[in-house]
């Protein structure tokens, strides 16, 4: 398994291990061990080189015989440099070594995002995707849609009386979000259902499609306040990636940047659904749906001190 440290990755390895699969972890972080990564005890752990394809063969699979490789891999920030290395060079690299280790079949982590690709992150997890498909492994193909710990960036300032922060009138866009747990439920079933073979796999949540307003309404509500939000102009992203990207031209550093604001107005703009490619609308109601815990529940959690948000490189706020 690739990937496995991330939230999602360390979520997925609880599952498969609870289903009594041999989990074996290939990862990037060196001079760490499985306490400290939150890797169950039950996986074993092996570090290396994720870039380097001798590295992958002698430290991940070590001339072993596997049956799946699962990958949960992503470039952290989504810039282009990143996402081709992570996103696709390195995926690569792990299945021709997959191949050679008696792999029978792949299940990809991918984005529902890829859908409408128009970053540098997207481009290259399509040419992985497509790769993947032409390899003549078996593969799932897994598009999940928001994840709960990247809606979550806000419940502290609500929580300290600060506005909730939108993107125009907060109705621009809307998802289904899931959860790590029935994602990693969703990924462990695609090793033995046939369903989920060779296929690509949009999936969502179990709740109804959901607004940026409607969550910050929820949450307001969870904490006993009257909402108050704060509307933030689409074309102010426009002007910062617009400035950045000039100057970028010049200085290496606000280029990084640059994509990271387009990255902002890509997910301020564009639903995390499935794509009706006839009308060019997004449709919740053709979006799959899976598992058990809603958004809603999460924020019940996480508001009462349960559950802690781990928020990652792609959080807007």
């Amino acid at each position: 398994m690739l990937g496995a440290t991330g939230t999602i990755g360390r979520a997925t390895v609880r599952k498969l291990l609870e289903r009594g699969h041999h989990v074996t972890c290939f990862a990037r972080t060196r001079g760490a061990d499985a306490a400290n990564l939150s890797i169950p005890d039950e996986a074993e752990l092996r570090f290396g080189d994720v870039t380097d394809p001798q590295s992958i063969a002698r430290d991940g699979f070590r001339g072993e015989r596997f049956d799946v490789l699962l990958s949960c891999m992503a470039s952290r920030t989504g810039v282009p440099d990143d996402a081709w290395a992570i996103d696709h060079a390195a995926h690569l690299k792990a299945l021709a070594a997959a191949k050679n280790a008696g792999v029978s079949h792949m299940i990809l982590l991918s984005a529902i995002c890829v859908q409408k690709p128009l970053l540098a992150f997207q481009h290259a997890k399509l040419a992985f995707e497509q790769a993947l498909i032409e390899s003549g492994l078996t593969y799932s193909i897994v598009r999940p849609t928001a994840f709960f710990k990247s809606l979550s960036g806000q419940v502290e300032r609500v929580r300290a009386g600060k506005p909730y922060l939108l993107f125009g009138d907060g109705e621009l866009t809307a998802c289904k979000p899931i959860s790590d747990g029935d994602l990693a439920a969703y990924l462990a079933d695609c090793i033995d259902d046939p369903a989920k073979h060779n296929r690509i796999l949009p999936i969502g949540g179990p709740s109804a499609a959901i607004t940026p307003r409607q969550q910050g309404e929820h949450l307001f509500a969870l904490l006993g306040q009257e909402p108050h939000f704060r509307h933030v102009p689409v074309r102010m992203l426009d002007a910062i990636a617009g400035t950045l990207g000039f100057v970028g031209k010049i200085v290496p550093a606000a280029a990084r940047k640059a994509e990271l604001a387009r990255i902002g107005h890509y997910y301020a703009t564009e639903s995390m659904l499935v794509l009706n490619t006839d009308t060019g609308r997004y449709d919740a109601d053709a979006t799959p749906s899976t598992g058990t815990e809603t958004l809603f529940d999460y924020y019940t959690k996480l508001v009462a001190g349960e559950v802690s948000a781990e928020r990652g490189d792609h959080a807007v706020f």
